[in-house]
This record gives C-alpha cells, structure tokens and sequence, in this order.
C-alpha cells in the first residue's frame, strides 16, 4: 500500500498559498469569472420542529417545509423576508404515515406521504396553496414516495417512489416513478421492468443490484429528481445502487440507466479513520467508492444541459440483511492486500464502513477490493452519465484549513457528507450550492467552466439538508433567495440568505 501522511501545519500553509478564494462565512471570493454573494436576511426557528426539504409559493409568499418529527408541514409566511412569520400548519396524519417531501408551481402544493405501512402504496397531496384545508386531489404513488417535484412548465408532478424493504427484509415493494397529469390529476406507475435483461451488464459498468433475492425492478430505490429546462425529461438518482435513470415524460416510460462507477482513494487525501488521534490524518488509500449521490440538479450552459450531484453514499443496513461492515471485520485477500494487519488498524482503515455486498472478485470468499459508500463530493456529469468534473477532496481540505469545521468523528462514515445541492443563474454566471450535512457549510461555486468550477462563498449552517433558490422574479424583495433548511434537533432553523 501506498502511504503517505501530511503535515497538517505544513500543509496547511501550501493550500492557503495555492488557494486564490477567500470566502469565509459570507465574505465572497474573487473567482475570476463572476462573483454572486449571499448574505443573511433572517433566520426562522422552528423549535423543536425538524425541517428537511422546502417549497416556496410566489402566489402566497409562503414557505412550505416538511417536519416529519411532528408529522406536518410548516407553513412560514416570507411576504417580510426579514420577519418570516409561522402561519398555519397541514397535519399529514389524515393522509397517511408521515410527510417526506413537498414542492410548489403556479399557486399548487404537493406533498409526498408515505403510508402508515411504509411497504404499502403512498400518496402525492395536491392542495391549492390558497386554501389549505382540503386537498384537490390525493393521488396514489408508488411504496415511500420519498421526492416530489414539478416540471417547469407546470404541466405534471413526479415522484420518486423509494420502495425501502421493511426492517426483516421480508417485504420488498417494487420501485416506481409517478407521474401525474396536473390537467386531471390522473397518474401512471412508472417501473423497471425492462431493465431486468440488462442488470448483468450494468453491474459490470458499477450499477449495484444486491438486496436479497431482488431483480432490478426491485431493488433500484429512486431517491432524488432533476427535470430539464424544457420539461421533457426526468433525471432520477438511484442511490444506494449507484445509478441516475432517465425518464420520457411524455411516454412516461425509462429509457436509461447510467452506471456512475467507482471513485478511487488512492488518487488523493482522505481521512477515513475517527481514531487516528489526529484530525485531518490525510493519506492516499486502496479504496474504491461508489459515488451513490443523494441530491441532484440539471443546469444548462450555453444550451448544452448537464446534471450535477452531491455524492453523499448510502449503505442498506437492516436488521434482515446489512451490507455494511468495518473494514477491520474483512476477510482480505493477502495477494492483493499483503499489509492487511497494518491497513485494517483502526488507526488506518479499520474503522472505515464499507460495503460486503461488493469486493470479493474471484469468489473464494475473501475480499480482493475493498469498496466504501460516496464520494465525499459534488460533480458535473452529462446528460448520457459520463463524468465530466468532480472536486476530489476539496471538501476535506476546506473544512479542515480554511473553516475548522471537519467532522473527524465522521471520518470513517462519508466524512463532510455532501447532502443536497442546486443550481442557479444571475444572468451572467452559473452558480452551484452544496449543502455538507455533517459539517454544517454551504458552499456556492460558479460552474461556469464546468470542468474548472471555482470556489466563491461559504455559509455557515448547523445541518443543511434542503436548499431552496427562489428567483428575483417571484421573491417577496426582488432579490434572488436562498433558503436552507437546516434539521439539526437542537437548533431547526430556515435560514434566510438575499443575493
């Protein structure tokens, strides 16, 4: 194994040296090509309320933000950005288990709720965004509606219809998209059935299919939608199986599913061990990481669309079946890993969680290479599944020189934790925001130059799980707003930031 240990103090000062953006805590970076600054217009406290995801209505000046802990949706009047107000809530009890996702187009709310059995067929929730009391509509989805989105033009809701088993791993429902027609409110169960001939070949390229006894159809768990700019297709994340599909929305039929592959370890510097007695312990390792992004956005440069990801990693771990393990708990191959005693210390990567599911190459029953989740960053890939930028280890080396904000404890477990992510335009620049979960940043880059996006802002949150841009056009100021919504227990804010 190849090693290498850097002087945190050393190191340090190069990056500082070499780095040409500045950017802490709402001080924005001259990157070159544009600079878009944020600064904070208020911040809203939920208390004990949870927020996860967020929509805004421009007809009511509302926000619209799930809180699963209490079952509801908050509603917080904006109409004073800088005095946002709770106006009412929407109990998600009369409807079914609990609220997982909600989006806002032309004066209409959806709402994704799963069932009180979440194995059973959940619901999209259409209410007109002026009257709150009784839905338009209350559409049958797939198992565990998980995302809800609307096409730009308004036309049609879509689902992401996640399809978890249940925790002994005995029921296992199929995963479907749903698409409603927002003209009659009629749906249509999208599956994937037809690539079932194909799981062999998409396995060979890094697509993963390997819940127990499942086919593809099955086992994919969509978990996050991107549309196109002209609302004819849906790009959908497939996390835990390491793949984006793409859907015709008006065949509503699946036409691909990319394979996103493998990111190596060992072409850059992580800290995978929370036991190192060092914070920032970097060095190359022989890993191999699925990248198993959990939010994605689509944006279009010069006409030409490309999606991008925030590659968070997930593992499936139930109690009727776990893929996931320490890597000192592996049973190594001695040819391909002759210092296993000294890798799998926990000072190394011993304490790494990494995948069973995965890695025994010649199927002898030892490990030949040893595979983790994510790929602790964001990246730009096109609309085909070919990667085409991603940050490394940036995100590591930010929040450990220049904000002080890494999570050591979680290095062993997808470290910063890149959770969510959008896209926006000032007119002249594209700008891309990151939520990293763990960490607490937002981080906003111009992606421009997609193969070069540069560093331009951070925002200091607690826990950023949804990210919210609403346009000049529609704000209640004028000013484009980003809304974060932060689902830390101890301190659940929305906080409000005005460009």
């Amino acid at each position: 194994m190849k090693k290498l240990t850097i002087n945190l103090f050393l190191f340090g000062i190069l990056f500082s040296f070499l780095s040409c953006e500045d950017g802490m805590d709402g001080i924005d970076g001259n990157d070159g090509i544009g600079i878009s600054h944020f600064s904070t217009a208020s911040t809203f406290n939920l208390g004990d309320g949870v927020p996860e995801i967020s929509a805004y209505d421009a007809v009511t000046q509302k926000v619209f933000s799930t809180n699963s802990d209490a079952a509801q949706v908050d509603v917080i009047d904006i109409s004073d950005v800088n005095n946002p107000q709770q106006s009412e809530t929407i109990d998600i009890t009369a409807f079914g288990g609990n609220v997982n996702s909600v989006a806002c187009k032309n004066g209409f709310l959806a709402i994704a709720v799963e069932a009180v059995t979440a194995t059973d067929n959940g619901s999209v929730l259409i209410f007109n965004t002026s009257d709150l009391t009784t839905p338009v509509a209350q559409v049958t989805a797939g198992a565990l509606p998980d995302m809800v989105t609307f096409t730009p033009d308004g036309n049609y809701v879509i689902s992401a219809n996640e399809g978890e088993p249940n925790d002994d791993y005995t029921i296992d429902p199929p995963d479907t998209i749903t698409v409603i027609d927002m003209s009659n409110y009629s749906a249509t169960q999208v599956t994937f059935d037809a690539f079932n001939a194909n799981e062999a070949a998409l396995e060979a390229e890094g697509f993963r299919v390997f819940g127990p006894g499942a086919n593809l159809s099955t086992d994919v768990e969509p978990e996050y939608i991107a549309v196109s700019s002209n609302s004819q297709t849906a790009y959908i994340a497939l996390q835990e199986n390491n793949g984006i599909a793409k859907l015709d929305i008006a065949s509503k039929t699946i036409t691909d599913i990319y394979p996103l592959g493998t990111k190596d370890y060992s072409e850059a510097f992580f800290d995978l061990s929370d036991r190192d007695d060092e914070v920032g312990n970097l060095n190359n390792w022989p890993v191999l990481s699925f990248y198993q992004p959990d939010a994605i956005d689509y944006f279009e440069i010069g006409g030409i669309g490309y999606i991008i990801s925030a590659n968070e990693g997930d593992a499936r771990d139930y109690d009727g079946y776990s893929e996931e393990d320490r890597c000192n708990d592996l049973n190594l191959d001695p040819i391909a890993y002759p210092d296993a005693a000294t890798l799998q210390l926990e000072e190394n990567l011993g304490r790494l969680k990494v995948t069973t599911a995965n890695g025994d190459i010649d199927g002898d029953g030892d490990i030949d290479q040893i595979y983790g989740y994510g790929g602790r960053s964001f990246s730009i890939w096109s609309t085909t599944g070919d990667l085409l930028f991603d940050s490394g280890n940036e995100f590591t080396l930010k929040t450990l020189y220049e904000f002080g904000s890494y999570p050591e404890n979680r290095s062993d477990d997808k470290g910063t934790e890149p959770e969510s992510v959008t896209t926006y335009s000032d007119g002249t620049n594209t700008f891309a925001i990151i939520g990293l979960e763990r960490s607490g940043d937002v981080l906003i880059y111009n992606i421009n130059d997609i193969y070069n996006p540069r560093f331009v802002q951070r925002l200091r949150n607690t826990s950023p799980e949804g990210l919210l841009i609403v346009s000049a056009e529609d704000s209640p100021n004028g000013k484009i707003l980003l809304i974060v919504s932060n689902e830390f227990a101890d301190d659940a804010t929305l906080n409000i930031y005005t460009l």
